[in-house]
């Protein structure tokens, strides 16, 4: 009889706080999939069902496109939005597994003012702004978005202070540099990616709002203006409570019998390893990778990038890179027509009747190469290259990679007219002048 006493009295007294839908002012709202008309003309998106029947959805799809705001659309956006600090971006999307895309970005050249990403490759979303004091800077929120499945996403901004909501939950609340919204004339303002080649949103969009508001996430989540629970709420709350005990018991017994099992392991030494490219490693052994020291750390491998030290090499040698080394060593030279040669290096030279004569930098003098011959070529006399290293010519496309080449991890081998060089591979960058140990760039994971 109490309780129902009790519950009556809660519904009366906060049941009250029931929350009206909040009307948005047209003059602070941009609404941006209207705005930039898309439709079936539109290249690289169609309309697809979104999450509600009320609006217009579109999936972005997997091929070249460009989603960008006219110049005069982009004014309009612009106009509301300039010099203003308490604004909020909403989406509701629907992001393919494992994608790294743009959802809209506000740019002027290299300055990203407000670009808005989710990464599918490190769960997590970033915000990329220009601050006030007109230095590019990056927030990063841990969170699985890109996950095919609908989410509805705020980003609130009000001077220096951010709100991320995902599904009307507040996930993150932090203290930043305030955004900078003076936007130059020339802003650009795209969406579904960073610019025509990078940052490919793929999947669906539906309701994508610029709302220039305080709080503009409760136009997307009404519920979040509510300062009291309903009835329904505490009848939820009470079922959840109920819920959670019987979890916890389970929970309980579950750690018992795991505190037991550890408790028999205190009496054994386990010693951690890591492995590495088929070699296994003792704990704080230390190696070298590449271009990378390496240590085993608590079963964990901990690489930093290796730190060369400038050779001082006698007289008649040089620094220069060694085969499977990453860090330059002396080696003996060659002085040869006003020229420096590597030890093993090779130069030809033509007598004034035309007669090539090969010679090979060996013990610090360079040498004559007798002449074995060269192959016979298939291709016409103008397809013909003549090398540097070799008295035979070759024909035009000839694989230079195939003979040898020092490309080392995440380094590719690439032919040139008369040689092979070293290339990085994408979203890597070269660690050496010569691309042979090339690592993973943090900044380009889309």
């Amino acid at each position: 009889m109490e309780s129902r006493v009790l519950l009556r009295t809660f519904c009366l007294l906060f049941g009250l706080g029931a929350v009206w839908g909040l009307g948005v002012d047209p003059s602070q709202q941009i609404d941006v999939l209207t705005e930039l008309g898309l439709g079936e003309s539109t290249t690289g998106v169609r309309q697809v069902p979104g999450l509600h029947n009320g609006t217009k959805a579109f999936l972005f799809q997997d091929s070249p496109r460009s989603i960008k705001a006219s110049t005069a659309t982009a004014e309009q956006f612009f106009q509301k939005l300039r010099n203003k600090h308490e604004f909020t971006v909403l989406v509701t999307l629907k992001q393919t597994h494992l994608n790294s895309g743009v959802i809209l970005s506000i740019h002027h050249l290299d300055h990203r003012y407000l670009e808005l990403e989710s990464s599918g490759h490190r769960n997590e979303v970033r915000l990329h702004y220009y601050s006030g004091s007109h230095h590019p800077h990056t927030e990063v929120f841990p969170y699985i978005l890109a996950d095919d499945k609908w989410h509805k996403l705020s980003l609130a901004i009000s001077a220096s202070h951010l709100i991320l909501h995902v599904d009307c939950n507040k996930i993150y609340e932090r203290v930043v540099e305030k955004p900078s919204t003076d936007l130059p004339v020339g802003t650009s303002f795209w969406l579904g990616q960073r610019n025509n080649a990078h940052g490919y949103f793929k999947g669906i969009m539906q309701d994508v709002q610029l709302l220039v508001m305080p709080q503009g996430f409760i136009a997307q989540c009404p519920d979040l203006n509510r300062t009291c629970p309903t009835c329904n709420d505490f009848h939820g709350l009470v079922q959840k409570i109920m819920e959670l005990q019987d979890i916890l018991a389970k929970t309980s017994a579950k750690l018992s019998r795991a505190e037991q099992r550890m408790n028999r392991l205190d009496q054994c030494y386990c010693e951690r390893t890591c492995t590495m490219k088929g070699t296994t490693y003792r704990e704080f052994e230390s190696w070298t990778d590449g271009c990378k020291n390496c240590t085993c750390l608590n079963g964990t491998i901990q690489c930093e990038t290796l730190i060369c030290p400038n050779p001082d090499c006698p007289l008649k040698s040089a620094p220069a890179y060694m085969d499977g080394k990453c860090c330059k060593e002396c080696k003996s030279i060659c002085q040869f027509h006003g020229r420096t040669y590597f030890e093993g290096e090779r130069n030809t030279v033509y007598s004034s009747s035309g007669v090539c004569v090969l010679y090979e930098c060996k013990d610090q003098t360079m040498k004559l190469v007798e002449s074995s011959g060269c192959p016979a070529l298939d291709c016409p006399e103008s397809h013909q290259i003549t090398l540097s290293h070799s008295c035979c010519k070759v024909c035009k496309g000839y694989d230079f990679c195939s003979e040898r080449h020092n490309c080392m991890e995440n380094s590719v081998c690439r032919n040139l007219n008369d040689r092979a060089v070293c290339s990085c591979r994408d979203g890597f960058r070269a660690l050496r002048e010569d691309n042979a140990y090339c690592e993973g760039n943090p900044c380009n994971d889309v």
